[in-house]
C-alpha cells in the first residue's frame, strides 16, 4: 500500500469514526448551561425545556446555574467546552447586550452554533405597593418631582433588558433612578417584595404571579402589543411613551464546531420539546411564548439584536458595571 492510500485509509476511518459517534449521541448526560441563579426567567425556562429533552434525547438534561457578569460567565464556560453536544447554552437575552457594555473573552457570533429560540417574552412594569404613582404616566411625574437617583430600581444584572428596560424608559421620558444591580432575576424580586427598591421591569415569568397576588403593583408591558399573558395590563407606548418596545428572547445553544449530525439531533429534539403540548402550556402560563425556529432564523436574529442594542446603548450612554 503506497503512502497516499494509508492517508485515505486513515482519513476515512476518522471519518467513520465520527459519523459513528453522531450517531450513537448522546451516550452521558447533556450539561445545560444557565447563566443566572435559580428562580429568575432563564432559569424557568430552562427547567421547562430540560424533562422533555431528556425525554427525547434519551439522557438527562441536566441544568448548571453559573451567575454572575450577565450570563457571560456560564456563557464563556460553554464557548470553551468540548464541541461534542455534551454542553449547551440558555442563550440569556443579554447575549446581544454584552458586546456593548463588557470585555468579553469570546465572540458572542464565531463561537457559537445557534440551534433555536425557544421562547419570546415581554417585561413587566412593575412597583412595590408602597410606591405611590398606579400609572405609567404618574410614574414619570412623581419621579420628576424627585430629587435625580432619589428611587431606586432593581435588575437582575447591568446588560440585562431588565436593566435596559428602565435605562430606555429614563432616556425617553427624562427622568433620572439609581439603578441597583443583582445577580438574577431571583435575587432582584425578592428585594423588590422586601422594598428595598421599588421599581422594576421585570420578565413577566419573574412577576406576574407577584402581580396577580397583589404583592406587587403591575402598570405597563414593554413589548410592541399587550402581553396575551397579561392582555388587560397596556403596552408602555399606549400610556404615552410613543416609539417604546423591549422583548427578551431565550434560545439554545452549543460551542462552535459541534458536528452537524449532533447539532441537527439537539436542533430536533429542542424543536420537540418546545412545541410539546406540555411546554406550550406551561410557557404560556408564566407569560412566554414558545418558538422554536430554525437554526438559521435564530442566528439573523441574534446578529440583528446585537446591532439593535449596540446603536441603542450608545444613543443612551449606558456604561457597564
Amino acid at each position: 500500500m503506497d503512502c497516499k492510500s494509508k492517508v485515505a485509509l486513515i482519513l476515512c476511518g476518522a471519518l467513520a469514526a465520527g459519523t459513528a459517534g453522531a450517531q450513537q449521541y448522546p451516550v452521558k448526560p447533556i450539561r445545560f448551561m444557565v447563566g443566572f441563579p435559580p428562580g429568575g426567567t432563564n432559569d424557568i425556562v430552562a427547567r421547562l425545556l430540560a424533562p422533555k429533552m431528556s425525554e427525547y434525547l434519551g439522557q438527562p438534561v441536566v441544568i448548571e446555574n453559573r451567575g454572575g457578569a450577565n450570563a457571560s460567565i456560564a456563557t464563556e464556560m460553554a464557548a470553551r467546552a468540548a464541541p461534542d453536544g455534551y454542553t449547551i447554552l440558555l442563550v440569556a437575552p443579554g447575549h446581544a447586550t454584552n458586546p456593548s457594555l463588557i470585555k468579553l473573552n469570546f465572540d458572542s457570533i464565531r463561537d457559537f452554533a445557534f440551534i433555536t429560540c425557544a421562547a419570546e417574552s415581554q417585561n413587566l412594569l412593575v412597583v412595590h405597593p408602597s410606591f405611590p404613582p398606579k400609572s405609567v404616566k404618574e410614574v414619570i411625574s412623581f419621579s420628576k418631582r424627585q430629587a435625580p437617583g432619589s428611587i431606586n430600581y432593581g435588575s437582575s444584572g447591568t446588560g440585562t433588558t431588565v436593566h435596559l428596560s428602565a435605562e430606555l424608559f429614563q432616556f425617553m421620558t427624562g427622568v433620572k433612578w439609581l439603578h441597583i444591580p443583582y445577580k438574577g432575576g431571583g435575587p432582584a424580586v425578592v428585594d423588590l417584595l422586601a422594598g428595598q427598591h421599588v421599581i422594576y421591569f421585570g420578565n413577566v415569568p419573574t412577576v406576574i404571579h407577584h402581580a396577580r397576588a397583589g404583592r406587587l403593583r403591575a402598570l405597563a408591558v414593554t413589548g410592541p402589543a399587550r402581553s396575551p399573558a397579561v392582555p388587560e395590563i397596556p403596552t408602555i407606548a399606549e400610556s404615552g411613551i410613543a416609539g417604546y418596545a423591549v422583548t427578551t428572547a431565550y434560545g439554545v445553544a452549543a460551542p462552535a464546531k459541534t458536528p452537524k449530525a449532533i447539532l441537527d439531533r439537539l436542533h430536533a429534539d429542542t424543536v420537540r420539546a418546545v412545541k410539546s403540548p406540555d411546554t406550550v402550556e406551561r410557557l404560556k402560563g408564566q407569560g412566554a411564548d414558545p418558538v422554536g425556529n430554525t437554526p438559521e432564523q435564530y442566528t439573523a436574529f441574534i446578529q440583528d439584536d446585537i446591532a439593535k442594542w449596540a446603536k441603542v446603548i450608545k444613543a443612551a450612554g449606558i456604561k457597564g458595571e
